[in-house]
């Protein structure tokens, strides 16, 4: 059964009168379930790094909206992406990122694709009448690249140009196609994928969550500013106990479910990626200078310490905030306008993606 929000909780709001989602829409089965199709099927996901995707054959394996896909670098030099699904019986064509490969052969019964997609070779298909080789394909995703990272979509509503506006010039000084990749740390949470997405696009919170982070930003110069499909939070970074440098601390927010968090020489990506309604998966993604000297090996530990410490706070507010958004005491509060102008841009665009399907 679908979800079936009633109209007034899709009207558009202003801010001065916004309120957040109805509870429901963090806590129904049929509406996580809706906004696979209504939300991540039309959407931009990041992927992986473009150093990940250097050479022919070198590939990495994903899913976006319940698809499982492989991006992979051709021969030809193109980067291309595809359904990780055997055009035979399902089977996978590749079941973990890898490096040169030279074709992409399904696991299952060998069916073997060229890095352009096309089927190559299928092996004891000779009796099969009316069988066409050449005219089996693998069906191809969006892919695109920005600031060297990859980010694939199945059936995107907009250019990733159009999604992307406007950030690279704001965030010119700080070279991020020269940053390298270092780790990936995931973490699965107990909550809706929306609870973290909200969390994460206010400060509001900081000063009673974050004692740490409130001490490395400059609270009352915090701001926030929204564009069509991104937002940014920024505030300059103080001077006392800061291992960052000086500078800003930025940290955008991509629709649906992408955060950019740069600070002078560092880039930590986020993916929140929904696995049930009241469950996700955040893959944290660290990009640091090639050079690292002791001076800068150690700042990294600060780093990792420092988003550890942050990253547990956030986790122990969500957990919480979910457990009552289903307990029936809750359906939808009033939003601060002055602090919460970036939930309310991303509860609008979910507001958007609904009308739009309804």
């Amino acid at each position: 059964m679908s979800f079936r929000p009633e109209p007034d909780w899709l009207a558009a709001q202003p801010l001065a009168r916004a309120t957040a989602l109805p509870a429901p829409f963090y806590t129904d089965a049929s509406a996580a379930a809706d906004e696979t199709t209504r939300v991540f099927a039309r959407s931009w996901q990041l992927i992986a790094h473009a150093a990940q995707l250097a050479e022919a054959g070198d590939h990495v394996v994903d899913e976006i909206a319940g698809v499982p896909i492989v991006l992979v670098r051709g021969d030809d030099g193109e980067l291309r992406g595809f359904h990780n699904v055997c055009r035979h019986r399902a089977g996978p064509l590749a079941t973990c990122n890898g490096k040169g490969a030279r074709a992409l052969r399904c696991r299952y019964h060998g069916w073997t694709y060229t890095l352009q997609g096309r089927l190559r070779a299928a092996a004891e298909m000779e009796s099969a009448e009316g069988f066409v080789r050449e005219a089996i394909a693998l069906p191809a995703v969006a892919v695109a690249q920005w600031q060297g990272l990859v980010f694939a979509a199945l059936q995107p509503e907009i250019a990733l140009d159009e999604l992307l506006a406007g950030i690279a010039g704001r965030v010119a000084g700080h070279d991020l196609p020269a940053l390298v990749y270092s780790h990936r740390d995931s973490y699965e949470i107990a909550c809706n994928w929306k609870v973290y997405v909200d969390n994460y696009l206010e400060g509001y919170h900081v000063p009673h969550i974050h004692p740490e982070l409130n001490r490395l930003l400059d609270y009352r110069s915090y701001r926030t500013e929204v564009a069509g499909w991104h937002s940014l939070q920024w505030s300059p970074l103080e001077n006392a106990g800061n291992f960052y440098g000086q500078g800003d601390a930025l940290y955008y927010f991509v629709w649906p479910n992408i955060m950019l968090n740069i600070l002078p020489g560092r880039l930590q990506t986020n993916r929140v990626v929904p696995l049930a309604p009241d469950r996700c998966r955040v893959d944290f993604d660290y990009y640091y200078p090639a050079a690292a000297d002791t001076a800068e090996a150690q700042r990294r530990r600060q780093d990792q310490d420092f988003s550890d410490a942050v990253q547990k706070e956030d986790v122990d507010i969500c957990l919480a905030v979910q457990r009552r958004l289903g307990s029936g005491s809750y359906f939808a509060g009033r939003l601060c306008p002055a602090r919460e102008s970036g939930v309310h841009h991303f509860h609008e665009l979910l507001r958007r993606a609904w009308r739009d399907a309804v």
